[in-house]
């Protein structure tokens, strides 16, 4: 089937998968030894929908159609607001849903909307991705201005990144993506150790980078590989 044909049917979101349901149970319980097909593919969506134009966005989303599960391609677009803004996030959506033919769901089953679940989430996830470096990030973001601590635990690690459809070792790869195409090396720093700790092996997070790495500028591939060997200690 062609990508017009498919933009021009209307489909529902498909059933859960085994897998599916595997992932929903368990967001933080994974473990990535090598970087699979599918997951490359997510992770090379990550990085265009964060610093792509319009056309690398239009056709890095037909190019997956197919190849990367529905729950993951959306829940991808919902955590890209959150590294490349809003309208990078409504523009791919927009884009979504017009080349895959599938429409959103009538509600949102994995909303995590009580204030005291999104802060235990957010709590629990942003630990898991900073390790020992936890209480440390809390006050210096807290220092910055309280309300970015807030902002950064509920909305950031709670509502979004703690989401089930999507476990977090994927999220990371995916943040490690957008952070290194938008140069934002401070951030990458942080988000490879998190890739590490959410479940990712040091291949996995290689491979990754090896995925993005043909997005950037020589310069900035020498320097994201000089940071992951700093965070491996080399």
């Amino acid at each position: 089937m062609s990508h017009r044909d498919a933009s021009q049917q209307t489909v529902r979101p498909e059933d859960p998968t085994a897998d599916d349901l595997m992932t929903a149970n368990a967001p933080q319980g994974i473990t990535l030894e090598v970087l699979d097909e599918e997951t490359a593919a997510l992770v090379y969506l990550a990085a265009i929908l964060a610093g792509g134009s319009e056309a690398q966005v239009r056709g890095a989303l037909a190019g997956i159609v197919g190849k990367v599960r529905t729950m993951w391609v959306e829940e991808l677009i919902l955590q890209t607001y959150l590294f490349a803004g809003f309208p990078r996030a409504l523009n791919s959506a927009r884009e979504w849903r017009r080349i895959s033919g599938v429409v959103a769901p009538d509600v949102d089953a994995f909303a995590i909307d009580e204030p005291g679940e999104r802060q235990r989430a957010g709590e629990a996830t942003c630990a898991t991705v900073y390790g020992r470096f936890y209480e440390r990030l809390r006050v210096n973001i807290r220092d910055l201005h309280p309300a970015l601590d807030r902002w950064m635990v509920e909305e950031g690690y709670g509502k979004v990144l703690s989401r089930a459809p999507l476990d977090l070792a994927r999220r990371e790869l995916c943040v490690v993506a957008a952070c290194a195409i938008a140069k934002q090396d401070r951030q990458l720093h942080s988000h490879l150790h998190g890739a590490l700790h959410a479940g990712a092996s040091e291949t996995t997070v290689t491979a990754a980078l090896d995925v993005v790495a043909p997005l950037l500028d020589a310069d900035d591939v020498r320097r994201y590989q000089g940071l992951w060997a700093r965070v491996l200690g080399k």
